[in-house]
């Protein structure tokens, strides 16, 4: 198998596995520095995820609390219907190296 080869090899195994991760929703606000720390983590790890900003969406604050058992706190981040928590645990799960295992 050839250089070229061996590139496009790898990078169908990447679309797999980012075809086959879970939907990450997060519920953010306005001038919010666990939101931002949030999304830089995402980055890092290169996972995409969907953002709700409960200021701006009409409704939406009502879906996180319902969603979140309450947690009125931002941001609220799940991985498909799962709650994960905050940015804090979000920030265990990377340290602990159980953020990818998660969203398989």
């Amino acid at each position: 198998m050839n250089t070229q080869e061996k590139k496009l090899e790898a990078l169908l195994k990447k679309v797999i596995i980012y075809k086959s991760m879970k939907n990450v929703t997060v519920y953010m606000g306005p001038m919010c520095a666990f939101c931002d720390a949030a999304k830089r983590l995402f980055v890092r790890n290169n996972i995409s995820y969907k953002e709700i900003n409960i200021a701006l969406e009409e409704g939406k604050m009502d879906e996180m609390l319902s969603k979140s058992g309450g947690k009125r706190t931002i941001p609220q981040i799940f991985f498909d219907d799962h709650h994960v928590g905050g940015y804090e645990e979000l920030r265990i799960l990377e340290k602990e190296n159980k953020l990818q295992n998660l969203l398989k």
